[in-house]
């Protein structure tokens, strides 16, 4: 029987967002500043409502861990670009790989689930304000964090431990922006079909239970909006929700425009453009959705930035 020599790779090379050396230092200018809109918006979102006890209710609690995992997502991914469009690619080690595309799943997850918690938050909100405070105690809220975090912690553990357990062998050059599913199967050598199917029935799980649960959601929302009387009443309740259906729409959007690209094989440049929107511009645009389009927010930001000016 003939046996073919192959070299098991240890590391790997991502090549970046664009093999035109000529875009490189603008897309690096571009980025970085990108970055920079993202640590001062979602920092800003945690210390807001961290110091202001005006904002210490349900609502803004999970604001302040969106805007967290909006700034840890981000940073699972772009400085590892800014270092690729610097040196035009970057190796990263096995382990290294491993380690981003856990932490990218981890967080992109958690983003999901938290998206999914606030929905449910609006819901009580809306649909039985009188028991609001009641079912919405510190204590609850922090039980659907933990819970969402730690069944995020199993979900991720189990598709890394499933893609990192396949063997690399021959081409190690990945060219994508991250570690990212469909660049390493390609990679991959062996038998690839039960380990890819559990990744993918895991990642189907999560964005179809996710989308169940908003749209339900917001089909009582509708209804308990539809039944009252007062103008102003339902124009507060739209504002209240709005900010949320923009995100929800923005990230479950894109996620699933990004899963059915992956699967009809479109064109790589597009799945980069489409992950760049999801990594980099979603996180940039939560703060600006959340603060522009919600009165107390703005009213909090105004007074604390009227403080530091008289400070």
């Amino acid at each position: 029987m003939a046996t073919v020599n192959k070299t098991i790779v240890k590391e790997f090379i991502l090549l970046g967002f664009t093999n035109h050396p000529e875009l490189k230092p603008l897309l690096l200018i571009v980025f970085l500043a990108f970055y920079r809109i993202i640590l001062l918006g979602n920092l800003s979102m945690i210390t807001l409502v961290w110091t202001n006890p005006r904002l210490h209710t349900p609502m803004y609690f999970l604001l302040q861990h969106l805007a967290f995992l909006d700034f840890c997502f981000s940073s699972s991914v772009l400085p590892q670009l800014l270092v690729t469009l610097t040196a035009g690619r970057a190796v990263l080690s096995y382990e290294q790989c491993a380690t981003q595309f856990f932490l990218f799943t981890f967080f992109g997850t958690s983003d999901c689930y938290l998206l999914t918690i606030m929905a449910c938050d609006h819901y009580v909100a809306v649909c039985q304000p009188l028991l609001y405070v009641t079912i919405m105690t510190p204590k609850t809220r922090l039980k659907f964090v933990t819970g969402a975090y730690f069944g995020v912690l199993i979900s991720a553990t189990v598709r890394t431990s499933c893609m990192f357990s396949l063997s690399f062998c021959g081409n190690n050059q990945i060219d994508f922006i991250f570690c990212d599913l469909s660049t390493l199967m390609k990679l991959s050598c062996g038998d690839t079909f039960l380990r890819e199917l559990v990744i993918v029935l895991f990642a189907h799980f999560v964005i179809l239970s996710s989308l169940i649960i908003i749209l339900a959601s917001y089909l009582f929302i509708i209804r308990a909006i539809l039944k009252m009387h007062s103008a102003g009443g339902r124009a507060k309740t739209f504002s209240t929700c709005g900010s949320h259906l923009t995100a929800v729409g923005l990230f479950f959007g894109t996620l699933v425009f990004m899963y059915v690209r992956s699967q009809s094989g479109e064109c790589l440049d597009e799945g980069k453009v489409v992950s760049v929107f999801y990594t980099v511009v979603i996180p940039m645009l939560n703060p600006l959705i959340y603060s522009l389009r919600n009165k107390e927010v703005k009213e909090v930001l105004k007074r604390t930035l009227s403080r530091l000016k008289l400070s």
